[in-house]
């Protein structure tokens, strides 16, 4: 069965006030034990990539708010009609045509393209908001691993500890041994060597979680010392039928269906190009002497006459991009469902071999251990003994990065639906 650590986490911080020369430390009650869930909403609490994508959505809801307002209007203004030679050259006053004129232009874009503006800023924010989901996702996964590496870690640290009060035990019998003159200085040797050779195991073990400790520090803040209980990685919080029946609700899979709203926009707007555009102009210009002043209102329009090789070049280049997002997004969804069909195969196949360790591997070779080491007390061999010890040790290792590989694959599975549609 699988391994519960069961030592506990007691993190005191304290908090130093200094009033008045006087120091004042405020010590904090033990965290309870961090579990893979709560190491998950922590992180994500305070994730800077996912806060850094919020205010780029923010930035664009912005921006989408101007979008398909009409252009700032121009303000004109000058003098008309100056003469440039003759007695009056540049007198605003020697010729009654001369006038001083201020208006205002204002562009009128097509109700198409302000349209095709809005579509295409909402096509974006959509965008955004699916890659969002993308990088939620990939920040849940890479917060569970962080923990799966502790609690791996101190599982190896676990089983190996299991073992030391055996590896004293050989060295005393072989000492026993020796002194009463039915054993070898080699075998002596030899126990020792393999007591020591556990210890080294064990500090690389602890240098192992101290890596792993500071690996999860990076999305927590702090240091965890007391994992909960792991999750049962022999099941999904969602079944494998669902997860190849939802492939386009994946996170992955999200942005897709944007894109194609984006390329789609993008065409829209292409294709208003083809709709003429408005201007609107008003002048006031004053006279001197005894002419009246006069007004000037006059209307613009742009003539798309040409468009076989304007627009309509701009069209067909867009509904290639459009067709093209579409074949990006197919493709994309048949990698996406190979990618959980092998993933949940690997994770399907783990099951059958960690049952096997449980069940058979791990407690045959604790027997052939004790019943070598009980021989050896007898009166036999020590080097059966040191075989099955080393083989032993390799087989918990090995069961361990078994765990440890199917539980990777359940975070690459657990964390692919929205966080409202599967939960840990």
């Amino acid at each position: 069965m699988l391994i519960s650590l069961f030592t506990r986490r007691a993190v005191a911080s304290g908090l130093a006030v200094v009033l008045g020369g006087t120091s004042v430390s405020t010590a904090y009650a033990a965290d309870p034990p961090l579990t893979l869930e709560t190491a998950v909403q922590e992180g994500m609490a305070q994730a800077p990539a996912l806060m850094a994508h919020h205010e780029h959505v923010a930035s664009m809801h912005e921006e989408a708010a101007r979008a398909g307002r009409l252009p700032d209007p121009t303000l004109d203004f000058g003098t008309q009609f100056l003469p440039i030679d003759g007695p009056g050259a540049f007198s605003v006053r020697s010729d009654p045509m001369t006038m001083r004129v201020i208006g205002f232009t204002q562009a009128l874009p097509s109700r198409a393209a302000r349209s095709a503006d809005r579509e295409a800023a909402e096509a974006e924010i959509k965008a955004a908001d699916a890659e969002g989901t993308d990088i939620i996702q990939s920040i849940q996964e890479r917060i569970a691993d962080a923990w799966i590496d502790l609690w791996a870690a101190q599982q190896k640290r676990a089983l190996l500890s299991e073992l030391r009060t055996e590896n004293a035990l050989a060295v005393q019998i072989a000492q026993a041994r020796l002194k009463g003159g039915g054993g070898s200085a080699t075998d002596a040797l030899a126990a020792r060597a393999e007591a020591a050779a556990l210890d080294n195991r064990l500090e690389a073990a602890d240098a192992d979680i101290a890596v792993a400790q500071a690996g999860l520090q990076r999305w927590l803040g702090y240091t965890a010392t007391d994992l909960g209980d792991a999750p049962d990685f022999g099941h999904l919080p969602v079944t494998p039928d669902h997860l190849d029946q939802a492939i386009d609700q994946q996170a992955p899979m999200q942005v897709w269906e944007a894109r194609e709203q984006v390329a789609q926009a993008a065409l829209d707007r292409a294709r208003a190009s083809k709709h003429p555009d408005w201007s609107v102009s008003f002048l006031y210009g004053q006279r001197a002497g005894p002419l009246s002043d006069m007004v000037m209102l006059q209307f613009g329009v742009t003539l798309p006459l040409f468009t076989r090789n304007r627009q309509d070049r701009a069209i067909s280049a867009k509904e290639e991009q459009w067709e093209a997002a579409q074949d990006n997004h197919e493709d994309a969804r048949r990698e996406q469902r190979a990618l959980v069909a092998r993933t949940v195969a690997s994770w399907q196949g783990w099951a059958g071999q960690i049952q096997r360790y449980q069940d058979t591997l791990l407690p045959l070779d604790r027997d052939r251990t004790k019943t070598a080491l009980a021989a050896y007390r007898g009166g036999a061999a020590l080097q059966p003994w040191l075989d099955a010890r080393r083989d032993e040790i390799e087989l918990r290792m090995t069961y361990v990065d078994a765990l440890t590989a199917r539980a990777r694959l359940w975070a690459s599975l657990a964390y692919l639906l929205p966080t409202s549609e599967a939960m840990p």
